[in-house]
Parts: C-alpha cells; structure tokens; sequence
C-alpha cells in the first residue's frame, strides 16, 4: 500500500523559510515524478513545484527564487525548501508522486498546513 507522509508544515513570519518533507512508501518511486501542490482558501489546487526522476525541477512562477525542491531516490522523499515566504503562500500543501507511464496514476499525501503572517 502506497503512503505520503508530509511533514514540516507551521506558522512563519513573513519572510522566514519552512523545509517541508514527504516520506513515500509502499513501493519503488526512482522512476515516479514527485512534487507538491498546494491550496489556498477558496481556490483551486496549484503546482508549486516538481522534480523528475532525472531530476529536472519545475516551478510555478510565484515560487521561482524563493522555493527548491529536492528528492532523494535511495529513500524516497521528496523536500520543498521554502524562503521568503509570504502571505499568498498560505494554504494546505499536497505532497505527490507521479507514475508517468501507462497506467498514469497520482498518490496525494494527507497534507500539511502553511500559514504565513504578515
């Protein structure tokens, strides 16, 4: 059975930084995408940032500069390095992994909460 757990959600001033984790089990994820969305109030979910297993990174463009995502295959976990933060990155925040192949299929973790006060 596949299982996320994030971890390294909280409440930061404006500007300070949060390092989110996500630890994968159940299976191998060297060849799955990884990444995180996220969810503010009232609005749909976004990609804050993905990682391949080649490991070629993405980014939304409010997060380019401020945030780096990071996975480490040997134990199948997935980092966001959050700085700068600011308010309208409040919101809960989806670890994922991603088979790309057929049949393409997504794992969510249970999310974490990230409140930036200003």
């Amino acid at each position: 059975q596949v299982q996320l757990v994030e971890s390294g959600g909280g409440l930061v001033q404006a500007g300070g930084s949060l390092r989110l984790s996500c630890a994968a089990s159940g299976r191998t994820f060297s060849t799955y995408a990884m990444g995180w969305f996220r969810q503010a109030p009232g609005k749909q979910r976004e990609l804050v940032a993905s990682v391949t297993s080649g490991g070629t990174t993405n980014y939304a463009d409010s997060t380019k500069g401020r945030f780096a995502i990071s996975r480490d295959n040997r134990n199948n976990t997935v980092v966001l390095q959050m700085n700068s933060l600011k308010p309208e990155d409040i919101g809960v925040y989806y670890c994922y992994v991603r088979r790309v192949v057929t049949p393409v299929y997504t794992y969510w973790g249970q999310g974490t909460q990230v409140t930036v006060s200003s």
